[in-house]
């Protein structure tokens, strides 16, 4: 307690009118008389930390600053560009190379905000109601390789170095002018960042809206682009196991940062990132930045259908003398082709291609022409492949399609089963609580502790939840050695059960083929064809179900991939089909 220094307040005490005033240690006023501490504090001036600069400081004991409640200035797109950083050093774990982050993705992300006319403009959008010009309308601005120039007060933090920033640039970094004081304030009322509100409701004709699945959607083309060896199926098992941040990613923006409100709407997701869903984005992204056409995918990358197939006949615990009929079929379609697998965002949609799906929905065709997959042939072929391999145990064993499926199903059934637990179990809540306003942050803040030290005591009642390690991430999800005795591995069977001689040449024992798709569907409809699982074989449903599940897709979608892909094999069938379809209306009309 310092009388001294508390001389120089004089205000009367509100209980007895007394004028002696003491300072507690806390730094505030204390009436000597009757002991009423009141609320008002000491100011000091301390330039300890920062010669030449004063410091207000509000209590005299404090050493550490508070943090000021309202935080940062900040922009959505701020908070995406967050988000993205996040992802592209998680890809960087998984051993993606650090251009990706530092060249590709940066460059798509400028070249994003100056399109939207969010930043790199001259006046943008969030910092004023006047419509911006943006570099890009003037031709000498337009090319690819030119770097547009930030001409407004407009500042998002660095791409390349948002992770370098040193402790205390972090807090005394203000990234937008303190003129907008005004604009912060109302905007406080309904989100923490400053176009929250605005963002929310905004709806230009010909932009791209910036949400959480099409920052997936900006890996992907990074991805793409630098011909990494990830396909997106890939890129969404890794998200959905917890390797690249997606579900609550702004548990990590800066805490300075605040997020509530209509911020809740845009940064919060509690569903999964859908395949079909993000490839259309990816599209639509690509199409919106104007991109050239991506480098060439030859025959030595991994996106090429000859590549993707050997790694899902490996997967999928088939014979690797399969591996010859994929590469005949992708040769027979023309699927690869590098003008046919090369993305192209300015040739047109129906030109592109799902890489993974396809290389798949190959593997799918040729268990078609080999077993026919009609509950049948398949059980037959499969009865004379288990009697050569008692007789002949010795030798080389011949692939049985019945003991595969049986090994398979098993294997299947687990691996989903485990799945869907993971998927039941996962809590989508977030550790850093929202909530709808300011005013409701304390009663936010006030419940969450509450329900930690509820589960604090009831987990120290209980028996230890048991501690699950997180897998380390794989290419693969199911793997096969011929070490393992509890699963037979079929990749070195021999498929001489199915073929036969004909001349110098080996040919199928199956001779028959059936379409999965007899009729397209109309240009005018969003899908190519339908699936109805009653129409179909058992063992096609379960190829179909199996290879969809590895790809986490819709089973419709496989199914329509393998449709479009037997319309290429088998064009002379389609033509038939076209000419009696013809030929039968045209008897109709003469009735």
């Amino acid at each position: 307690m310092d009388l001294e220094e508390a001389k120089e307040f004089r205000e009367r005490c509100t209980q007895c009118a007394a004028v002696s005033w003491g300072l507690t240690d806390e730094g505030k006023y204390y009436c000597t008389s009757c002991h009423n501490v009141t609320d008002r504090s000491k100011e000091v001036l301390s330039t300890e930390a920062i010669p030449n600069t004063k410091i207000q400081a509000i209590n005299r004991g404090l050493k550490k600053r508070k943090k000021p409640e309202k935080g940062w200035d900040w922009y959505v797109c701020e908070g995406f560009q967050h988000i993205l950083c996040q992802q592209a050093e998680a890809l960087k774990t998984l051993g993606v190379s650090p251009e990706l982050k530092n060249q590709v993705l940066h460059n798509f992300w400028k070249r994003y905000l100056q399109k939207s006319k969010q930043a790199y403009c001259e006046n943008p959008v969030c910092t004023g109601r006047r419509r911006a010009t943006v570099l890009g309308d003037n031709p000498s601005h337009s090319d690819w390789e030119s770097e547009p120039e930030l001409l407004s007060d407009f500042s998002c933090p660095s791409f390349v170095d948002s992770g370098t920033e040193s402790q205390s640039d972090v807090h005394t970094r203000k990234p937008f002018p303190s003129s907008r004081a005004s604009q912060s304030e109302k905007a406080s009322i309904c989100s923490g960042s400053l176009d929250g509100a605005e963002y929310s409701l905004r709806k230009e004709k010909g932009v791209v809206k910036m949400t959480v699945p099409t920052t997936l959607a900006f890996c992907y083309l990074s991805l793409l682009w630098q011909r990494e060896a990830l396909t997106l199926s890939d890129l969404l098992r890794f998200v959905e196991e917890g390797h690249i941040p997606y579900v609550n990613a702004f548990q990590h923006f800066p805490e300075e940062m605040k997020l509530y409100g209509r911020d809740k709407g845009l940064f919060a997701i509690e569903s999964w990132p859908d395949y079909e869903d993000i490839y259309k984005k990816m599209i639509e992204v690509a199409m919106f930045l104007d991109l050239p056409r991506f480098p060439d995918i030859t025959e030595d990358c991994y996106l090429h259908p000859n590549v993707l197939c050997m790694k899902y006949l490996m997967e999928v615990n088939l014979p690797d003398e399969m591996y010859d009929f994929t590469c005949q079929v992708v040769k027979m379609a023309g699927i690869g082709e590098v003008d046919f697998l090369t993305f192209d965002p300015i040739a047109k949609k129906e030109k592109t291609v799902k890489y993974d799906v396809q290389a798949v929905a190959v593997i799918v065709i040729v268990l078609k022409l080999l077993f026919l997959l009609d509950d049948n042939l398949e059980w037959s072929l499969s009865a004379i492949a288990e009697e050569y391999n008692e007789e002949n145990k010795e030798d080389k064993l011949w692939f049985d399609f019945r003991k595969w499926y049986q090994v398979m199903k098993k294997s299947f059934d687990e691996k989903k089963q485990k799945w869907e637990e993971a998927r039941a179990k996962f809590v989508w809540k977030s550790e850093r609580p929202l909530y709808h306003s300011s005013i409701d942050r304390s009663v936010v803040y006030k419940r969450r502790e509450m329900v930690v030290n509820l589960q604090k005591q009831f987990s120290a009642l209980a028996d230890p939840a048991p501690t699950f390690a997180k897998n380390s991430p794989s290419s693969f999800q199911f793997n096969w050695t011929e070490e393992d005795p509890g699963r037979t591995c079929f990749h070195g069977h021999s498929l001489q059960g199915i073929l036969k001689k004909r001349g110098q040449s080996l040919t199928t024992v199956n001779s028959l083929y059936w379409l999965s798709t007899q009729k397209f569907c109309k240009s005018y409809c969003k899908h190519v064809t339908t699936y109805e699982e009653s129409n179909f074989s058992l063992s096609y449903q379960f190829v179909l179900n199996f290879f969809s599940f590895l790809l986490r897709i819709k089973t419709y979608f496989l199914h329509e991939e393998v449709s479009l892909i037997e319309k290429r094999l088998f064009k002379a069938k389609y033509s038939k089909a076209k000419k009696k379809s013809s030929s039968s209306r045209k008897m109709r009309k003469r009735k």
